[in-house]
């Protein structure tokens, strides 16, 4: 999961009033019960401490909540009397929670919206191709390559002699072409790092010859589906459910690819490895003194964080940088940390992780993860 749409929780140095609510509008009372549970979450900022311009436009925007069509739930950030953040929820939270602390509480966040990876999707005809954007905040249109027009393309009949030959090639040089301007344009557009998923759809010969010239950083995050054209009103039923599969599964292999290389490099517990193994990315940490120190210092990958995970309630000791994180109050001091107040660990972690551009997956609680289910795989050994 890429955190960059968290980056405006950095520009404030708190208190946070962070929120989350369900939404639910299916049975005839929602509407009451949806202003009990605003009222419950503007109750409980008060019980907390928070100021009361916060309070106030944290119950403005729940009140402000839409009749009909919002999603199963929402997650409100908010400081100094102003909502910074307010993001749908993929899934609904098991509770109305408020809190009113000194960094922002994102952990729940991160387990209560969609884990599955962004998706561009290509639509390809020997014309070009139909380009969109698929994440957590829906779908955008991204526009068109558009490829090499010949003007012989569209003409019925062909003289069936000796210009056959030079028509027919000339066809396949303006598709060559073609597909060399959309890889290209995919190549420009997809971030080759390898957590945007690129789904080739259309004709299975144009799909090929794209996906051949495509680099092979992005090639190997590419799929190619069955269904889906450019021809206007055709039905998208069949690729939608074919790219919601190939989002599930891309997730899924992931998720088992960092835990591989976390126990290829995992030292013993509370340690991360002098040694860099064969996987690119440098060696793990492990716990959360380990991994505040990878944090400390740039060096987290992936944050791999279980749902569950006993040690993401643990205090650690924070200061107004992203990357300043200490274990304990005497240690945070030696780094210098001149005023340096309690958060959770996965808060002033996943922070970290937004300010490093690192990236975090969640690992299912039937996946073996870090003990106390904290780790990281990281960019580079010491």
């Amino acid at each position: 999961m890429n955190l960059d749409f968290l980056k405006p929780l950095l520009e404030r140095p708190g208190p946070w009033a962070s929120v989350y609510v369900e939404t639910d509008r299916s049975t005839e009372d929602a509407a009451q019960i949806q202003r009990l549970r605003n009222r419950a979450a503007a109750a409980q900022l008060v019980d907390e401490g928070a100021d009361p311009a916060t309070i106030r436009a944290v119950a403005e925007r729940l009140g402000a909540e839409p009749v009909s069509g919002p999603p199963p739930g929402r997650a409100l950030f908010a400081t100094e009397g102003e909502v910074v953040l307010d993001l749908p929820l993929t899934a609904a939270p098991p509770s109305a929670e408020a809190t009113w602390t000194t960094l922002p509480h994102i952990a729940p966040l991160v387990l209560l919206r969609s884990d599955e990876p962004a998706c561009q999707v290509a639509l390809i005809d020997r014309e070009g191709a139909d380009l969109e954007l698929r994440d957590s905040r829906g779908r955008r249109n991204l526009g068109e390559a558009r490829g090499k027009q010949w003007q012989g393309r569209g003409h019925r009949s062909i003289p069936q002699d000796r210009y056959e030959w030079h028509y027919s090639n000339k066809v396949e040089d303006a598709w060559e072409e073609t597909a060399d301007i959309i890889a290209g344009e995919l190549a420009r557009r997809c971030p080759q790092d390898g957590g945007t998923l690129l789904v080739l759809a259309g004709d299975a010969r144009e799909r090929k010859a794209v996906r051949e010239r495509l680099p092979q950083r992005l090639r190997s995050v590419a799929v190619e589906v069955d269904h889906g054209g450019r021809a206007p009103g055709a039905s998208t039923e069949l690729l939608d459910r074919q790219i919601e599969e190939a989002r599930s599964r891309y997730a899924q292999e992931r998720v088992r690819s960092a835990l591989d290389d976390f126990r290829r490099a995992r030292g013993r517990p509370g340690e991360h490895r002098e040694v860099t193994v064969d996987t690119g990315r440098g060696p793990a940490a492990e716990g959360i003194p380990a991994v505040a120190a990878a944090a400390r210092e740039h060096q987290v990958a992936t944050l791999l964080l279980g749902r569950g995970a006993p040690d993401a309630s643990r205090p650690v000791w924070v200061g107004s940088g992203p990357d300043e994180i200490a274990v304990g109050r005497a240690e945070a001091r030696g780094w210098g940390i001149g005023r340096p107040e309690e958060a959770r660990a996965d808060d002033a972690l996943l922070r970290a992780c937004v300010a490093a551009g690192s990236e975090v997956l969640v690992v299912p609680e039937e996946m073996a993860g870090p003990a106390g289910g904290l780790g990281a795989v990281l960019r580079w050994s010491d």
